[in-house]
């Protein structure tokens, strides 16, 4: 098998194994909580974006891997995780709190389409050795980062259960 099979396999088999344990485990979870809860959980695993800059750390990737792959994904990490633990930080002022969770997602989201995008470009899966320790991020990590992406915006964007029994009984009265 090729490396850059094998790379694809890694990859889209990360996908089914978070999914599934996100599916069963993590999104009952968070579809319980307050949607602050929920927010700030996801703001947690993201604020761990800047473990990102690896991509450049030379001596950890190959200094074949592209920079047109390893720059912007390093960097776009560094700033998710920056706008995440603003989040956090902002967590007792709650208009800038959801400012920055609004924030951290969208940025996150158009970083990981971005990675993959430059990924292809450059021919990383080709090359997927030269990832060196970081070939774990991709098959791994990014999966998991992509799914709660999804679910964060799912959950800023679904009408929330309370807001909606408050309008019921205002207007039945």
């Amino acid at each position: 098998m090729s490396p850059e099979s094998i790379f694809r396999l890694h990859l889209a088999l990360g996908y089914v194994a978070w999914l599934l344990c996100f599916t069963v485990y993590v999104w009952p979870w968070l579809k319980s909580m307050a949607p602050f809860d929920a927010q700030r959980a996801i703001a947690t695993l993201h604020s761990f974006r800047f473990f990102g800059l690896v991509f450049i750390l030379p001596g950890v990737v190959s200094p074949d891997l592209p920079a047109s792959f390893g720059v912007p994904t390093a960097y776009g990490d560094l700033a998710t995780g920056a706008l995440a633990m603003l989040a956090l930080l902002a967590a007792r002022k709650r208009p800038v709190f959801w400012f920055f969770v609004v924030a951290f997602n969208l940025v996150g989201a158009v970083d990981l389409a971005f990675a993959y995008y430059h990924a292809i470009q450059a021919g990383v899966p080709v090359h997927a050795g030269e990832l060196g320790a970081t070939y774990v991020i991709p098959v791994i990590v990014v999966p998991l980062l992509a799914i709660t992406h999804g679910a964060a915006f799912y959950l800023l964007l679904r009408p929330q259960r309370k807001a909606a029994r408050v309008l019921a009984n205002a207007s039945r009265t």
